[in-house]
């Protein structure tokens, strides 16, 4: 599946992946912001600011309008904010793409950042994060990633502190937008049933008059955190728990051995981890092992929820898995195995305009080059047993270890004892 990319007289990448069979359009648009851009004084504002756009701007004045031209054709729109990027898409069938962009460029073009608008939002965001809060899955990610990366904004939630948020001021959202959402830090991607000389014409007729250059750029991480378990005691029926180790980066030689020796640790329901301790121990409902890579940093990780009553049994059997691995390699049938989950199942995402876009769109704004379907797929191929075996010998180390927990307990120093 190929894709072009051509640029606006402001520099700023229009990237076009035409597909055949469907009948919708994504416009998406990626900007270099994020919890990596903030300083302490911030911490939240990306987030925020991607709220703020939704309030509307000239052609469409608030979030009534903006919502009510999407919906009136049937469109899906949304946006996300992560710790490198953020990104706006409206998705529409091909004949109402006009429509999409208008009100896409509109919103990111003519934002005006009413403070009405931001003293509503303020309580919004607050019951977002309480949301999460409540949701001990999601929290106990936040919390091993704010141990794995320390004080660092990598570690940080991106949606930020109370304070920040209640604090935060009209001008300070217009002083980050001009600092970060300028033509040379954003990447407009068209996927779906779309030419790219359309695609130019569509980017210049409501994204042109963006103009600037980048004002910021983000620290490199220095290290990783010291600390080795993060617990926050809690009633929950529960107990959640996220052990892993520092990874490899998005730009790492070995970052596709990284994501296979994840897939093949507990990727799918034929992994280690589920077959093991899911199905043989019948201890819990979840169980998952993931790669989080970044520019420069990442990190491999189990999680799982587990009876509170097992908790201690689940951290060792989870802790054995990766000294297996560690000790006696993966099979080759593994490796076999997880290659073909990982082709089949980004063929089958990028299926959808959405994520055709997405994976375009993000190589284009953080990578220093693009691949293509066809050479993601020849470099997870590349990938070996034996340097899947190496990888795992240097991170799945007893050293390296961190542990987040939310549950009943309280007892951290028997926590931090479970990984030596």
């Amino acid at each position: 599946m190929q894709y072009t990319i051509q640029n606006l007289s402001s520099g700023l990448p229009v990237l076009t992946a035409s597909t055949d069979g469907t009948a919708s359009v994504t416009a998406m648009v990626f900007a270099g912001a994020g919890s990596r851009y903030e300083t302490e004084s911030e911490r939240g504002i990306s987030h925020f600011l991607e709220h703020m756009f939704f309030k509307g701007g000239n052609r469409y004045k608030n979030t009534k309008e903006v919502s009510m031209a999407i919906d009136a054709v049937g469109g899906e729109f949304n946006a996300f904010t992560g710790k490198e990027y953020a990104g706006y898409y409206v998705k529409v069938a091909a004949e109402h793409v006009n429509l999409g962009c208008d009100v896409l460029g509109d919103m990111l073009c003519n934002a005006s950042f009413p403070q009405e608008e931001i003293e509503k939002e303020r309580g919004v965001i607050i019951e977002e994060d309480r949301m999460y809060q409540d949701t001990p899955m999601y929290r106990a990610g936040w919390d091993f990633e704010e141990l794995m990366f320390g004080s660092a904004p990598l570690g940080w939630d991106t949606i930020g502190t109370h304070a920040v948020i209640n604090s935060v001021q009209q001008a300070d959202f217009q002083k980050h937008k001009d600092l970060l959402y300028t033509p040379d830090n954003l990447v407009i991607a068209f996927a779906g049933n779309i030419k790219d000389t359309q695609a130019l014409e569509l980017a210049d007729t409501y994204f042109g008059s963006m103009s600037g250059t980048k004002g910021r750029e983000f620290a490199p991480l220095s290290h990783y955190g010291s600390e080795k378990v993060y617990l926050r005691t809690k009633k929950t029926e529960q107990s959640h728990l996220v052990i892993g180790v520092p990874g490899v980066s998005s730009q790492h030689e070995h970052h596709f051995a990284h994501k296979l020796l994840a897939v093949i640790l507990g990727g799918n329901m034929s992994s280690r981890m589920f077959l093991n301790i899911r199905e043989a121990k019948g201890m819990c409902y979840y169980i998952d092992t993931d790669t989080d890579s970044y520019l420069d940093a990442g990190s491999l990780s189990t999680r799982a929820g587990i009876d509170q009553s097992r908790l201690d049994e689940a951290i060792k059997l989870i802790i054995n898995e990766y000294d297996k691995v560690v000790e006696g390699g993966v099979e080759q049938d593994e490796v076999e195995r997880a290659k073909s989950y990982l082709k089949g199942s980004i063929i089958l995402s990028l299926e959808d305009s959405e994520e055709l876009a997405h994976f375009y769109g993000k190589q284009q704004l953080l990578y220093p080059e693009v691949r293509d379907i066809d050479q993601y797929i020849r470099a997870i191929e590349a990938v070996n047993k034996e340097e899947i075996d190496a990888l795992a010998a240097s991170l799945l180390t007893h050293d390296n270890l961190r542990l987040a927990v939310i549950g009943n307990t309280d007892n951290k120093a028997a926590l931090e004892g479970l990984l030596s």
